[in-house]
């Protein structure tokens, strides 16, 4: 049983007038959060000059944030959350359908699938 799911995403071929500005990501963003039922705790959005964005949605079922690169149409995407794993889903496919990359490179990783397994860790240094 794993605790979590961890989308992590590279969307290319965005349209560059969506992921240039903070002010029309932002709401793109919110809007997934909502669409995937999930908690925003509270969300910090940057705005780097001459264009292109940054942000993070602090949620109470884990996180999640972006980065975009409007000169190579590219936004990274980052969903980690817990509880009901449908709902990073609803939440990627919501951010999907909005920004319509035209190709796109992405895990799921289960996370702290070890739980309830006794994992006992003789040398730190080794796992480095």
């Amino acid at each position: 049983m794993a605790v979590g799911v961890h989308i992590i995403a590279d969307l290319y071929g965005v349209d560059a007038g969506l992921i240039s500005s903070a002010d029309t990501i932002s709401p793109i963003v919110e809007s997934a959060i909502k669409e995937g039922n999930l908690t925003e705790i509270s969300s910090q959005y940057y705005q780097f000059r001459p264009m292109g964005a940054s942000g993070i949605a602090l949620l109470a079922e884990s996180h999640l944030s972006f980065h975009t690169w409007p000169e190579h149409g590219l936004v990274t995407l980052d969903i980690y959350t817990c509880g009901d794993r449908s709902n990073a889903d609803r939440a990627f496919n919501y951010l999907l359908n909005v920004l319509q990359p035209t190709s796109i490179d992405y895990r799921k990783v289960e996370r702290g699938s070890k739980v309830e397994e006794d994992v006992k860790i003789d040398n730190p240094q080794l796992m480095l």
